[in-house]
């Protein structure tokens, strides 16, 4: 389940009424609304057909929407729209048994997924251009021929993945349930919206099989779908599959009309929620207008000028001024029955939450009586428009071109609409917003919860005993479809041409830096990504996180620029500047629209070049990296990985810490110590800027030149330390009382980046854990019902990675899952793959690797690894005749090679009271307690914790 952000992300051209607040003139210049041309026609059934053209890339998305959500559910079975939206996968007449996947995966899909929102369920796969017709076919085979397959068996295991999924994406995560209870609390239990989308454990193990088959007659029928097609299609040719495969199906019944409205809150409503959090939480929430609706733009607006990041009011106010909130973040969920305004505040360490609403009841009586600045609307707009450009870059997948067209064609019966909606925002003004401010954000008309530090209190009841008459219904039924026996065949690819990836140049400033420019045209945008050998691995051992702490002070202040004045400037033009620091580099990178591409350069070469390293900005930023480790504890996975990396690189080498540090490292770093790391690490012969988008190589080289030219250091290419390290085996536990899952790990020392291994190694990592249908993930989730997801992957360095394998296990089988990840391991080990695993894991590799250049961010990224790791720029062209040439023996070789479980660790965050026994009795090694950053936690001190 993922959940879907509505119109958020819609906005409209900006009229550049702008403040200069720098020493340019931080102006935005309008750019053009993008054409998106399209066809719409409708088959006979009633099935809704999209179509559009774009060639840029070999692929092609295949995006289908059903027109039913929590939106549709009764009263008790809520959660039953993302229950069937799992059943979909479980496999159709033609298509075989959780086939759907391992067809996509072997024919290289790059993105493959269903998701459910309150409004629509969707399932959209991208893939090369050739497959389309594959696509087609399993997406009208589970259509037309689900029926007769949906049996006990299949809703049983179904049921538990998705309570699985329930906790892990709410129970076990940080502050989910504290979120839920906003839901509980602004919709009255008769509402759909009620329950969030996922449902309760109760009403979804009160799914029974006939209320599954019901479902699917109604809903799940041609005359309430719409397909949308984007890429690399020939549109006749499309056409004439889409009458193959959909035209037989015929329509269904009427759809019953949704008879709930949007809730009237008249009177403030409070609730409280514990949760096993370090640090309490202020949620508030309001019904704002439905999407699309006279208000639904303001109110995107609104919340952009509210929390919508570092320019926004109440990060300034809270996180920035006053210092007493660690984040705050405001979204505007569009929805049909009432769209949900969403405020939420981190207190920091000794504030109270009463003392953090106060302050930000302070700000919204403010903008309610004054309104927003114009320059305030016009930077929430430009960072809206610049976002909704850059989604269209993705031809599908979640919130991609295809889901748009999806949504407005849903919404408002019109694929095209994208310039008017964009008009919606360019007609807003300053009164509107402040009259949605004071109309819609009501004291009287809203809710306020608190999650607060403590208990966790989970609703969890046992699986229900076996369904009334279930012997009776184990069959499946007969299918309302006639049996068209060609379907039985899925069909050839079309030919495959030559792979067509975009083509990388290269050249060289006068002062080292290496310049990489990937020309893309479809869209006005540029990402400017500047990529330093400066990350963790550069890390002094006592100083863990420092590269981290020095990246992040770079937009906190300039020779030019103070830090308020970089988050206006970047909001200003519709920028996203970001600065991240990993293993192997530190980057800054900034995505805008091409007009403003001088400012964008401006702005970023000035972050990067001329960082102040401000005495009181450094102490502000301490406090904020300080409370984020500390809130480490409260988020497993995270927990789980920290350890294990300690436990596999040791306290003496930089990769085994987190790339944020410790808090005694953080309280230790001093201005010299960011001073010195910055000098000795961004310099232009340590470093490569990546250029992708809508530039020329003319342009690409007089940007550089202008603002990167006269950057000066006699550094060189930085280097890692070897990794000497040497692990044995032993089970780790990171106490988390009363977790409903265990985040459990396994992990070995793996390789470097550098082996001549790699493409043999990630295709037998693709059958051991890589893919969906690979065998750990089949084993743990499919088969035994004990996690939402297991998964196995390399993680690569310049000097040597590691190799984990795990995923969020129900506490009470944390033992036998671990037993099955090591079971998989042995069996890959002892026999070599199947023919058919081999050309899935195969295929997966090699006709996905379009997908790695969708999107500017994605290219730019995948272009950066060819100079983090000393790749020739053709790389990926030739990167497909390597992973053919791997055979089954390879695979084996490689799994005898490099899969070591004499010498694993297993690390399990998780109620040690409950799973410390499960985990000695599989006689893996010794079993220690281990505290967030991975020191042993003593015995008596670990006999306390316990419960």
């Amino acid at each position: 389940m993922k959940k879907h952000p509505g119109n958020q992300t819609a906005l409209r051209p900006c009229l550049a009424i702008l403040l200069c607040l720098s020493s340019i003139c931080a102006r935005a210049t309008p750019a053009s609304v993008p054409q998106i041309k399209y066809e719409k026609y409708i088959l006979k059934n009633g099935l809704e057909v999209i179509l559009s053209e774009d060639h840029r890339l070999p692929l092609v998305a295949v995006d289908l929407w059903y027109h039913v959500g929590p939106a549709n559910e009764r009263p008790g079975r809520t959660g039953f729209a993302h229950l069937f939206e799992h059943m979909m996968f479980e496999g159709s007449q033609h298509v075989g048994p959780k086939a759907h996947d391992r067809y996509l995966e072997a024919a290289g899909a790059s993105d493959i997924n269903g998701t459910t929102d309150f409004d629509r369920t969707n399932y959209f796969e991208t893939l090369p251009s050739n497959q389309l017709e594959l696509a087609l076919w399993l997406e009208s085979d589970r259509m037309g021929y689900l029926l007769g397959t949906i049996d006990q068996e299949r809703l049983v295991n179904q049921r538990d993945v998705v309570r699985n999924e329930r906790r892990q994406s709410i129970e076990n995560s940080p502050y989910g349930l504290v979120e839920e209870e906003l839901f509980h609390q602004l919709f009255p239990k008769t509402h759909p919206y009620f329950a969030e989308v996922i449902g309760s454990h109760r009403d979804i193990e009160a799914a029974r099989l006939d209320d599954v088959r019901e479902f699917f007659r109604q809903y799940y029928t041609p005359n309430n779908a719409s397909l949308a097609i984007t890429g690399d299609i020939d549109p006749a040719q499309a056409k004439a599959w889409i009458e193959k495969y959909f035209g037989s199906i015929p329509s269904g019944p009427p759809v019953p009309k949704i008879t709930a409205v949007p809730p009237q809150l008249t009177a403030e409503k409070r609730s409280k929620v514990t949760d096993q959090v370090e640090l309490p939480r202020v949620y508030m929430g309001w019904i704002t207008p439905s999407i699309f609706q006279p208000g639904d733009a303001e109110s995107d607006l609104l919340a952009q000028i509210l929390g919508g990041g570092k320019s926004s009011r109440l990060y300034k106010a809270l996180v920035y001024e006053k210092q007493i909130a660690q984040d705050v973040s405001v979204q505007n969920q569009s929805l049909l029955l009432g769209s949900v305004f969403e405020l939420q505040a981190t207190a920091k360490p000794g504030v109270t939450p009463e003392d953090l609403e106060k302050a930000i009841d302070q700000e919204l009586d403010q903008l309610r009586s004054q309104g927003p600045t114009q320059a305030e609307l016009d930077r929430a707009r430009n960072l809206i428009e610049t976002h909704t450009i850059s989604a269209l870059e993705r031809l599908g997948g979640f919130g991609g071109l295809a889901d748009r067209l999806n949504q407005y064609n849903q919404f408002l019966h019109d694929p095209g609409y994208l310039p008017k909606d964009l008009e919606r925002y360019n007609r807003a003004t300053v009164q509107d917003v402040k009259r949605i401010a004071a109309d819609k954000l009501k004291p009287s008309s809203r809710v306020v919860v608190y999650g607060l530090p403590g208990d966790r209190v989970v609703d969890d009841p046992p699986r229900a005993l076996a369904e009334p008459n279930a012997k009776a219904k184990r069959e499946a039924l007969a299918g309302t479809m006639p049996d068209e026996r060609w379907r039985g065949q899925p069909p050839a690819p079309q030919p495959l041409g030559k792979l067509s990836l975009p083509a990388a140049q290269s050249f060289n400033l006068a002062n080292g830096l290496s310049v990489i420019l990937v020309e893309q045209h479809q869209l006005p945008l540029v990402v400017v990504h500047l990529l330093l050998l400066s990350g963790s691995d550069a890390n002094p051992i006592d100083k863990p996180g420092l590269a981290s702490f020095t990246s992040e002070m770079l937009p906190e202040g300039t020779q030019r620029r103070a830090s308020t004045q970089i988050a206006d400037d970047a909001a200003q033009i519709g920028a996203a500047l970001r600065t991240l620091t990993v293993s192997d580099d530190s980057i800054v990178d900034i995505r805008t629209l091409k007009p403003n591409v001088h400012a964008a350069f401006d702005l970023l070469s000035d972050v990067a070049l001329h960082p102040k390293f401000d005495p009181a900005e450094i102490e502000r930023v301490r406090k904020l990296r300080e409370t984020d480790i500390l809130q480490i504890q409260d988020d497993p996975e995270q927990l789980a990985i920290g350890v294990l990396h300690k436990m596999i690189y040791g306290p003496g080498h930089p990769y085994g810490y987190r790339d944020d540090g410790t808090i005694a490292a953080t309280r230790a770093t001093s201005r010299d110590d960011l001073l010195q790391m910055w000098q000795h690490g961004y310099a232009p012969g340590n470093a490569a800027l990546i250029l992708t988008g809508d530039l020329t190589p003319s342009e690409a080289r007089a940007l550089a030149e202008k603002y990167f030219g006269s950057w000066t250091s006699t550094i060189s290419r930085h280097e890692p330390p070897a990794v000497e390290n040497k692990t044995s085996r032993g089970v780790y536990i990171v106490d988390k009382p009363g977790a409903p899952q265990t985040f459990v790990l396994l992990g070995t020392l793996g390789v470097p980046r550098s082996t001549p291994d790699y493409v043999p190694l990630e295709v037998m990592n693709n059958v051991l854990g890589g893919l969906y249908s690979s065998r750990i993930n089949s084993n743990l989730r499919e088969e035994h019902g004990y996690t939402y997801g297991g998964f196995s992957f390399f993680v690569y360095h310049r000097a040597a990675g590691l190799f984990a394998a795990g995923g969020g296990m129900r506490t009470d089988v944390t033992g036998p899952a671990v037993q099955e990840m090591f079971n998989e391991i042995g069996k890959i080990r002892g026999s070599a793959p199947t023919d058919e695993e081999l050309q899935l894991a195969k295929g997966a590799f090699s006709q996905s690797l379009a997908g790695r250049f969708e999107s500017g961010e994605q290219t730019a990224n995948t272009v950066g690894d060819l100079f983090v790791y000393r790749l020739p720029l053709d790389y990926y062209r030739q990167l497909p005749s390597s992973i053919a040439a791997v055979t089954s023996e390879d695979v084996q070789r490689m799994a005898n090679k490099y899969l070591h479980p004499e010498s694993a660790v297993v690390v399990g965050a998780g109620d040690r009271a409950k799973i410390e026994d499960q985990l000695k009795k599989l006689s893996i090694g010794a079993v220690e307690v281990r505290d967030y950053e991975g020191n042993p936690v003593s015995t008596k001190a670990a006999a306390g914790e316990a419960h």
